[in-house]
């Protein structure tokens, strides 16, 4: 778990470095403990006096902010990347966890950069163009993916009731439940 952790706050203090609006943001909270749970991976880190994350030693210590990560952050991530941080729990002091979602929410990695340091500029800004392309593609490709799952379930399997069948259900209820009303009233007149 431990190289996992390394990973994570390595990669996240390379996000930070480049954006002085992120670290500036965090700066104030130097020292608060967060907790990030994602299923079974949970993992401690400290925001130091730079602004950037690293490793929490004291366990013990309740953290000052939770973020908990729903089950389906992964496909979150691919599919609907715009809505990923709505469904994040966060609990805790709210100053901190108002500051850190907004950081995570608008930090973005400059990989066109990172190649250029790498293999040159035009290389780099070509493999950007083909990664962001096939990030696109994969993307949709995900969207139909799930619509087709959903379709298959709910009209050629009928593992789920069609939304159409629900609502007519319901419908179906309410008058019902309105005839025994008018029913009741017509008793207790009598």
């Amino acid at each position: 778990m431990a190289g996992i952790d390394k990973l994570i706050f390595a990669a996240l203090n390379h996000l930070l470095q480049g954006e002085t609006w992120a670290q500036e943001r965090l700066r104030p909270f130097a020292g608060a403990q967060v907790l990030i749970e994602a299923g079974p991976i949970s993992f401690d880190l400290v925001i130091d006096e730079r602004g950037f994350f690293r490793s929490c030693g004291d366990r013990a210590k309740q953290p000052d902010v939770t973020l908990t990560l729903p089950a389906d952050t992964a496909v979150k991530f691919i599919v609907d990347r715009q809505n990923l941080f709505s469904t994040v729990k966060l609990s805790g002091s709210a100053d901190i966890a108002e500051s850190l979602a907004f950081v995570f929410r608008n930090l973005r990695w400059d990989v066109e950069s990172d190649l250029a340091g790498l293999i040159g500029d035009i290389p780099a800004r070509r493999l950007s163009m083909l990664g962001a392309g096939l990030a696109g593609h994969f993307q949709e490709s995900a969207k139909r993916l799930a619509e087709n799952v959903i379709e298959y379930a709910t009209e050629d399997s009928l593992l789920l009731v069609p939304n159409r069948d629900i609502d007519a259900f319901c419908c179906e209820v309410n008058e019902l439940r309105d005839g025994l009303a008018r029913l009741e009233k017509k008793i207790a007149r009598l």
